[in-house]
């Protein structure tokens, strides 16, 4: 016996049998607890909700020259964010530009997370060459400045959405990884891996099957964070102009108009809101999630 576990109290004759929650369950309802938290889960489901509806809501095209250049907001009922250098509705570049922006982070964190797993299980796991060939392997992407790398994988072919996604990825993976192959160096020596092995279970069951499943909660809490980095990821290239030009994006708008901020100052700041307020309400459920997942937190 562990000195984790707890010896269950005789039940009394006659009582109704003892209930045991299960982890997701329990999980859940110390996530519902954090207000912080929730107020994050509020505000990004209100982001979604305004990127992906807005558009039928809000019909105009965020490349279309709808007013004067740069008519701040309030002049006219039918630009209420006013316009930038060139009259393009701001409202509705920060609208359309959410669904950009969005997916670009969450393909990004996406593909940071299973190059990270499958890195650091195999070498926390196997251990030995393995683990020695992909920890140098992760150094080397380590120590390489990720923005600058980014900046160079997308320069070398088309700009577009699919290579920035693909070029945040390759640079973001190795937190992920020395995460993952933490966890599995730890939890390949506990009981039920050995009683896999001893039941004659592969190596690939026992690493995808039995040991991956109870890694996941600092995984979870690692790729929700993600995402937020991808996000400004994803703005900082597109704001060096890094990004595909055809397709508006926060980042765009900011990279676009940095030469006007004086002029018109709200089509830089009000797409960098949209950024902060993204990044915040995830910031904010991954920190919620943290306190959720991680027994040690709970009793706080």
């Amino acid at each position: 016996m562990t000195g984790t576990e707890q010896v269950a109290a005789p039940e009394e004759p006659g009582a109704a049998p003892l209930k045991v929650e299960s982890p997701i369950r329990e999980a859940w309802r110390m996530f519902l607890r954090n207000g912080s938290a929730i107020a994050g889960l509020v505000l990004l489901i209100g982001v979604i909700l305004v990127t992906f509806i807005g558009p039928q809501v809000y019909p105009v095209d965020p490349f279309e020259i709808v007013w004067a250049p740069l008519t701040p907001p309030g002049v006219d009922a039918s630009i209420p964010f006013g316009t930038d250098y060139l009259g393009r509705d701001v409202l509705a570049g920060i609208i359309h530009g959410g669904r950009a922006t969005l997916a670009v982070g969450a393909s990004a964190a996406i593909l940071t997370v299973l190059i990270g797993i499958v890195v650091g299980a195999l070498a926390g796991f196997y251990g030995g060459f393995v683990d020695e060939i992909l920890m140098r392997l992760t150094e080397f992407f380590q120590v390489l400045p990720p923005l600058l790398f980014a900046m160079v994988l997308v320069a070398l072919f088309t700009p577009t959405l699919t290579t920035v996604a693909v070029a945040i990825g390759v640079v973001s993976w190795t937190q992920t990884a020395r995460l993952t192959r933490a966890e599995f160096l730890k939890l390949k020596q506990l009981e039920y891996v050995t009683a896999a092995r001893a039941i004659g279970s592969r190596n690939g069951r026992i690493i995808w099957r039995v040991i991956l499943p109870n890694a996941l909660p600092p995984l979870i809490v690692s790729a929700t964070l993600i995402i937020g980095v991808a996000i400004l990821f994803e703005a900082g290239l597109s704001f060096l102009g890094l990004s595909d030009p055809n397709v508006m994006s926060w980042g765009l708008m900011i990279g676009s108009s940095r030469s006007y901020i004086i002029d018109s100052w709200w089509a830089v700041t009000l797409p960098g809101a949209a950024i902060f307020i993204t990044v915040l309400s995830v910031s904010l459920i991954g920190d919620g999630l943290n306190d959720a997942l991680n027994p040690k937190l709970r009793e706080r």
